[in-house]
């Protein structure tokens, strides 16, 4: 394949059985040709990047704009619209410099290895509490319902401040904004409550500032409607990933024994794991970038205005970069790895993630070693912009 040939569309269609690897058709795109032309679905003509050394440049080039207004989207069902809308207030992923760098010089912070690991051990109460009522309800539970969304989400709430009293119709509505099954108008209605409880946080946080990081935001010069945007941003970033990256990774654990007794046995090798299972499964599959002047990567030239499919899933498969790389090794060294994305983008949340993943996982692991799936698992549609399970049925 040459860089004139066109693709149709972004290739899907997980191969069947094989619910950890990215869709035969697009490693096949890949191993012919890491950056080539793509027909998007609404008539424009881009580009689609597989390649890891292609994806990390164009992630790392600040000449490729992430505003959404200037991308074509990747996937059916947007076509009806001829320009996306701008982001919302407070969602860093969809702003470019110096918008972005004002938000993200305030989080940075933040969100330090260092301040991140002082949560660890609040992690493991928060697991070992789910971990407890597991136990006590008795074998067969849906693990996303019971273990994989709720850690991160109680994480998420102690972040925020958002008051005991409150969290349950928090965490209901934050469950609601990425449930599959809810029709788009329920997910809609939560989503606006959320945003609606979050924008009343502003004001009483302000008022009375408590030990969280939105108290923390409120000396800073972010507006309330600002600080609101971000809130709901975090919320959104910091839940629904996390809880598949558990969910999944225990699937894809349980698939591997071998590595399951590694993660049980070997408490050492728990974020050698994390980082092998971002690599591996790769949950935030698919990226775009809009070239803001002609780029060239690879030997293509990228001319202004085109936009650019970045297949992370694809990259982080790549046998030019990772060596046996759809083989799960926890005991392989996963650095270079782009699932938490690279350069300026790259994930703000990043190590709280780590932290959450690497205290809950071999938590489940060492409580449960008999765990095993026990019943048909349903995962996510390829479309969704983070790939998943949405029911986990398991025993012990």
């Amino acid at each position: 394949m040459t860089g004139e040939e066109i693709v149709q569309g972004v290739p899907m269609g997980r191969a069947p059985g094989c619910p950890f690897d990215p869709p035969p058709s697009l490693t096949a795109v890949r191993d012919r040709a890491p950056l080539t032309r793509m027909a998007f679905p609404d008539g424009h003509v881009g580009w689609l990047a597989t390649g890891h050394a292609e994806v990390r440049a164009i992630l790392g080039d600040q000449r490729f704009s992430n505003r959404y207004e200037l991308w074509h989207y990747p996937f059916p069902g947007m076509e009806q619209f001829p320009e996306l809308p701008p982001a919302p207030v407070g969602d860093l992923t969809g702003l470019d410099a110096p918008e972005h760098t004002r938000f993200r010089k305030l989080l940075t912070g933040k969100f330090t290895v260092r301040r991140m690991r002082l949560l660890s051990d609040r992690v493991a109460e928060v697991a070992d509490e789910y971990l407890d009522a597991m136990e006590k309800a008795g074998p067969g539970v849906d693990l996303l319902e019971a273990y994989a969304h709720p850690v991160p989400a109680v994480m998420i709430c102690e972040l925020l401040g958002v008051p005991y009293s409150d969290r349950r119709s928090f965490l209901g509505d934050a469950a609601a904004i990425s449930d599959v099954d809810l029709s788009e108008e329920e997910r809609m209605t939560a989503y606006g409550q959320l945003q609606e409880y979050v924008a009343s946080l502003v004001p009483a946080k302000r008022a009375a500032p408590t030990d969280d990081l939105f108290s923390d935001l409120t000396s800073s010069d972010l507006t309330d409607e600002e600080l609101a945007g971000l809130g709901t941003f975090l919320l959104a970033a910091g839940l629904d990933t996390t809880a598949n990256m558990l969910a999944l990774g225990t699937y894809a654990l349980l698939d591997n024994p071998e590595q399951w007794a590694v993660v049980r046995d070997e408490p050492e090798a728990a974020g050698g794991a994390v980082e092998e299972l971002m690599r591996y499964l790769s949950i935030a599959h698919t990226g775009v970038r809009a070239a803001l002047e002609d780029v060239e990567i690879g030997g293509q030239v990228i001319r202004a205005g085109e936009s650019v499919v970045l297949s992370v899933q694809a990259a982080n498969r790549d046998p030019r970069k990772f060596e046996r790389p759809d083989e799960l090794d926890v005991r392989r060294s996963a650095v270079g790895h782009v699932g938490f994305g690279h350069g300026i983008h790259q994930c703000l949340g990043q190590q709280l993630a780590r932290i959450e993943m690497t205290v809950a996982l071999p938590a489940l692991v060492r409580r449960f070693p008999t765990l095993r799936v026990a019943g048909e698992v349903s995962l996510r549609p390829e479309v969704q912009n983070i790939y998943g399970v949405r029911k986990l049925p398991v025993a012990w």
